[in-house]
């Protein structure tokens, strides 16, 4: 006879063993399309240390810069930190301050800056961590030594104005003839010194040091902008991923004609990146137009009917690296096997403006001089379009020119006249508008982006390829 008790044991043990069969199940599902978060951490570190030993000497010696410091506090960081540190560090570490400096310019040392013994550049955190080995740490033996008269500080203390003592230990012993701080006015990614870092630091170093202090843009917004060979080749997978993800909801697995709404697809899109383990750096979207409507009357989420043209913006992230891709999708109707011509004939539109634009993408030339060129060449062609491309990376917004903005197709002044460099990657995003005649001659938008790659030969290629055809809906 089976008591109520014994049945109860059983019955906890079955249900036991049906929740380690599902977690044993579900360990076996999970798809990880960059390997585990310890392998992509092994990879940035490389990342990191090749961009530290080559990247950033030459971008020094390009903008003529002897000494470069970085000084920040916990969760107000500079924009260049993610570029500087290892992929386990998420913040600086109360106050940090990284300080870069070219033996080449060293005044007391003649040997090096004639070449009869190579030169590098030391990399010091001071109140940081080694980041893996890329930089010299100094947290644990140095005293931070006050002003004249006054007993050294203890190392407990370094963490606060003491350490601005400790810069001016390590400036004084260098005697850089130029110190390069993070100050602009027109590059968000080059104005990363905060007001109370600056005050803190001028007080310390005294009038001597901060009259060699020099506005640093270009060197932060480059060595941001500047990928390594590792890392080009990640951004292939991710494009891939990220198409794959655009196929899979412009069909018949997410969409059913009739029924689903654009936000449908928009959060099926989120949960799908989020399912990966990825992230994203905006939230996706998905619009339609169809044949005799306009915005206003189809409005903020419609239901996706036969005939639509899709569009979506979609973006991931992973190993802090950013994909932007806006792609074009259409919607068969009852006995279509294919787009109509004149729907294709716009996306061939679209594929002719990439095409010019990637043909005046090349290193040194400023995004403006990029924007008029490609502008003068699409009017020649009679195209109505409009050209929006920006730099990516470790930003999706990121580092470096701007080639147009949808409301500056005359230039962006400032942000588009810093010059592409070899390295750099591009979304190029613009749209091209075509009267198709099966719709009676209305207008249809065509918007695409894809995402470029600029490799050392400054020779510009698409990160995967670019959409030629549209994703259907059958």
């Amino acid at each position: 006879m089976t008591t109520p008790a014994r049945q109860l044991r059983c019955g906890t043990a079955a249900l036991l063993v049906l929740l380690g069969a599902a977690s044993a199940t579900a360990q076996t599902t999970v798809e990880r399309p960059f390997g585990t978060l310890r392998d992509q951490a092994a990879e940035q570190q490389r990342w990191l240390e090749e961009r530290m030993r080559t990247v950033l000497p030459a971008l020094m010696r390009k903008h003529k810069v002897d000494m470069w410091v970085v000084p920040m506090r916990e969760y107000n960081e500079d924009p260049v930190f993610s570029s500087l540190v290892s992929p386990t560090t998420f913040a600086a570490r109360r106050r940090t301050i990284y300080l870069f400096f070219d033996e080449c310019a060293h005044p007391e040392r003649p040997e090096l800056t004639r070449g009869v013994v190579p030169c590098k550049v030391q990399r010091i955190a001071l109140g940081g961590t080694s980041q893996g080995g890329v930089y010299e740490a100094v947290r644990s033996t140095t005293a931070a030594a006050g002003p004249a008269g006054a007993r050294a500080t203890p190392q407990a203390e370094l963490w606060g104005d003491a350490q601005w003592q400790v810069l001016k230990q390590y400036v004084e012993a260098r005697r850089p003839t130029t110190i390069a701080i993070n100050t602009s006015r027109v590059f968000a990614f080059s104005d990363g010194l905060s007001s109370g870092e600056l005050e803190g630091m001028r007080a310390a170093l005294g009038p001597k040091w901060t009259a060699r202090f020099t506005r640093a843009e270009g060197l932060p917004l480059e060595l941001i902008a500047t990928r390594v060979p590792g890392e080009a080749a990640m951004f292939t997978r991710m494009t891939e991923l990220a198409w794959q993800i655009i196929e899979t909801a412009f069909s018949n697995q997410v969409i059913q004609p009739g029924v689903t709404r654009t936000d449908d697809v928009v959060w099926w899109m989120r949960q799908r990146v989020n399912d990966l383990g990825l992230g994203t750096w905006f939230h996706p979207s998905v619009e339609v137009r169809r044949r005799g409507a306009t915005d206003a009357q189809l409005g903020e989420n419609p239901i996706i009917q036969r005939g639509d043209v899709l569009h979506c913006d979609f973006g991931i992230t992973a190993l802090r690296l950013n994909t932007d891709t806006q792609h074009m999708g259409y919607v068969l109707r009852e006995g279509e096997t294919s787009v109509p011509a004149g729907l294709q004939r716009a996306l061939e539109r679209s594929n002719r403006l990439q095409d010019i634009v990637l043909a005046e993408l090349r290193p040194g030339r400023t995004g403006n001089e990029i924007l008029r060129a490609s502008r003068a060449r699409m009017r020649a062609e009679g195209i109505d379009g409009t050209v929006y491309s920006h730099p990516i990376g470790l930003n999706g917004h990121g580092a470096g020119p701007l080639i147009g903005l949808w409301d500056y197709q005359d230039g962006v002044p400032g942000r588009g006249d810093a010059k592409v460099i070899p390295s750099m990657w591009f979304s190029i995003e613009l749209q091209a508008t075509t009267p198709v005649p099966e719709w009676g001659g209305q207008p249809v938008r065509s918007a695409q982006e894809e995402d470029v790659v600029l490799g050392a030969d400054g020779v510009p290629r698409w990160a995967l390829k670019r959409q030629t055809e549209y994703h259907l809906v059958r």
